[in-house]
């Protein structure tokens, strides 16, 4: 989701470079905002966005000089770090056969191998070009195999901007929805339903609303876009079983999750299968891609095999494909990455939680593997409802400190951090060494 508060409540603008000012006004004369996605705007922390020049490892080197660690690492795919030799080496030989044939490749065959071997419940797939392209197709699909309209998803889930899922819970009954964005097809938006994530109880009360009329439930397994909140036990297994009792399919929006917490994703991690998979990020090693399979029996419904149309002229690029390819390749053979970065994200977070029981606030820290976020608020996040309780004034003004320190987390209080093999240990220090310093720095100002 990407929000946006009073900016009479965020921190004012640090002095820039005159060279990042000047991008800045140039950004802003040509891209609406300034920006090609909304939150590298920054309208949730006020200020004026940093634009970055290169990346590496666990850095980020902006254009007025400075050297980030970098807790974004593109939202997500930046799973071994940035520009990885493995991995730029891959992207350096696939361009020198060129980079769009618009035919099929053998590196197409073999990702879909080597995904499906990682991922087993993706029986068959395709690759698109972004998470939207993915969930959108994979919603598609569900409706002409179940012959129904309804989608439930969940308020708080993000699963990209086509029309069908820019909606929130409304008021009254929990499965009410309003459009989040202006120009959406009020026929399209009626046929989507809204429960909070981890209520279980309401899935149940909108399947028994709406009888055979659900296509399909979508879920982020771990939501990233409210914070991160992890599944309460026994909610994802509660879903499979709804959805089987009501004949609707079960769709793991995992463009987040797949190949981050775990090889086999989210669902191997939580021991729970769904109908279909939507995948993104890691598996295109830092390129743009996307991807959705599941049950062969479903996917034999996608042209040109079956009715349902969805096509693409550079899904599958061959660029994509090789540093997705490269990607997956290393944590294969290094299936110990897993346990490295997850540790190093156990000491980070418990770092974390420690400064603020060392300072005696209140706030909380969660998190899920290589995935965390830190919440401005006393009690756990569960739902959106709960996130937005968070001091999103007092999480702006944190992130400028941070800044400060020459860390660079999230523009939002609403989005995950990511965890990359990178991180050494005395990063890891000079993050908790930045955060305490700059919570120090909000409690003397009276911020927290």
């Amino acid at each position: 989701m990407r929000r946006h508060v009073n900016e009479r409540h965020l921190p004012k603008d640090a002095p820039h470079a005159k060279e990042d000012m000047d991008l800045h006004r140039r950004a802003l004369g040509v891209m609406p905002g300034g920006v090609n996605s909304p939150v590298r705007a920054w309208g949730a922390v006020g200020g004026t966005p940093i634009y970055v020049q290169r990346a590496q490892g666990a850095y980020l080197f902006s254009e007025d000089g400075h050297k980030y660690i970098d807790l974004v690492n593109g939202w997500g795919p930046a799973l071994l770090g940035h520009a990885h030799p493995v991995v730029v080496e891959a992207v350096q030989k696939a361009a020198t056969r060129g980079l769009s044939w618009g035919t099929t490749t053998r590196q197409e065959v073999e990702m879909a191998e080597r995904i499906q071997s990682m991922m087993p419940s993706l029986e068959k797939l395709r690759m698109v070009n972004s998470g939207t392209e993915a969930t959108m197709a994979a919603l598609r699909l569900a409706r002409a195999y179940t012959r129904r309209n309804k989608l439930l998803k969940f308020e708080g889930c993000y699963h990209g901007h086509a029309d069908p899922f820019l909606v929130s819970a409304g008021s009254g009954l929990a499965s009410t929805a309003r459009p989040t964005s202006a120009g959406l097809n009020p026929n399209v938006v009626q046929d989507t339903l809204v429960v909070p994530y981890n209520d279980l109880r309401g899935v149940q009360e909108v399947f028994a609303r709406y009888p055979r009329q659900i296509a399909a439930v979508m879920v982020e397994p771990v939501a990233g876009n409210m914070g991160c909140v992890p599944p309460k036990e026994g909610f994802l297994a509660g879903l499979r079983s709804l959805c089987t009792e009501h004949d609707s399919l079960l769709i793991f929006d995992e463009v987040m999750t797949a190949f981050r917490i775990a090889a086999g994703g989210a669902q191997a991690h939580y021991q729970v299968i769904p109908d279909l998979t939507t995948i993104g990020k890691v598996v295109g090693g830092g390129l743009p891609v996307g991807g959705y399979g599941g049950r062969a029996d479903i996917m034999q419904h996608i042209s040109p095999e079956g009715p349902v149309y969805q096509a693409g002229t550079l899904s599958g690029n061959p660029m994509t494909m090789a540093a997705g390819l490269a990607t997956l390749d290393y944590l294969q053979q290094h299936p110990e990455t897993y346990l490295n970065i997850q540790q190093i994200a156990q000491s980070l977070c418990n770092g974390m939680q420690k400064t603020l029981r060392d300072l005696q606030l209140p706030y909380k820290v969660q998190g899920v593997q290589s995935m965390f976020s830190l919440f401005f608020t006393p009690q756990k996040v569960y739902n959106f409802q709960d996130a937005q309780q968070s001091n999103t004034r007092a999480f702006a003004h944190y992130f400028h400190e941070m800044k400060k320190r020459y860390i660079y987390l999230p523009p939002s209080a609403f989005e995950a951090n990511f965890v990359s093999l990178a991180l050494t240990p005395d990063m890891v220090k000079q993050l908790l060494d930045a955060q305490h310093a700059s919570l120090q720095a909000l409690m003397v100002q009276g911020i927290v």
